[in-house]
């Protein structure tokens, strides 16, 4: 099994292998790897943690970072809540969802959830399997956790618009994944849950907001460096990152 050079990774009982190439979900024509953390019944939300500050991330009990063999385009990403300067239009977004009311739910099948899922990932990632997810496939997506996980849903006039899960980390929070409706016209909603996550990172005390990877040639994660000031890890080590050009 393939082992992390980083200091910082010093679970002894932790083993670390490199799974088969599959195509890339963000790039076009590209193969991508990922370096697993196992067994996952010894992640704790405490080594969650560490691994999170390396550059992992989970997908159910899965957790993961890039290890791609001729590519370094992922970027793990996080806010520094303390410094966050929403520009006009994530201010405009907050205003524009004020309406929004959130509360936290247990980590447990919702079939309304479910419809919202289903619904979301066909207007947004079509043909990208998880437009076809079965109640299992999405309960093992978002529902199994090891760690603090949080589910928020956020409601208006009683109607769900908008569901996040997100993990609790020592340091900050983790933004897992979030899913909305689609079909409201000119929404914001994902901004709008940045920068909520963020609002709770605060009033916890909490110093950075966790957002999983960045890529400049992506499209789908442009709207990250929109959020600044944001650090990336780089060679090891979280450096701020350059405003993009056109914001």
């Amino acid at each position: 099994m393939a082992q992390p050079d980083d200091a910082e990774l010093p679970f002894s009982l932790l083993q670390y292998y490199a799974t088969s190439p599959y195509p890339c979900s963000y790039l076009a024509d590209r193969e991508a790897r990922s370096q697993v953390a196992t067994p996952a019944h010894l992640i704790d939300s405490e080594i969650y943690s560490a691994l999170v500050r390396a550059g992992f991330r989970r997908s159910g009990v899965f957790t993961y970072r890039p290890n791609c063999d001729h590519c370094q385009a992922c970027v793990p990403v996080r806010l520094p809540v303390a410094e966050l300067q929403p520009n006009r239009s994530q201010r405009r977004a907050l205003k524009q969802h004020a309406t929004l009311r959130a509360r936290e739910r247990p980590l447990l099948y919702c079939e309304e959830h479910y419809t919202l899922y289903n619904r979301y990932q066909q207007a947004r990632h079509p043909g990208g399997g998880m437009d076809e997810d079965s109640h299992e496939q999405y309960a093992q997506f978002l529902l199994q956790s090891r760690v603090d996980t949080r589910l928020i849903e956020f409601t208006e006039d009683g109607i769900v618009r908008m569901v996040s899960l997100i993990d609790v980390l020592d340091d900050g929070l983790s933004s897992v994944y979030t899913f909305y409706d689609p079909d409201i016209p000119h929404a914001s909603f994902g901004t709008y849950n940045i920068l909520w996550q963020a609002a709770q990172c605060a009033a916890l005390g909490l110093p950075y907001l966790y957002l999983g990877y960045w890529i400049a040639e992506s499209r789908k994660m442009a709207y990250k460096s929109a959020f600044q000031p944001i650090e990336g890890l780089l060679d090891g080590r979280w450096t701020p990152l350059p405003k993009p050009e056109n914001p």
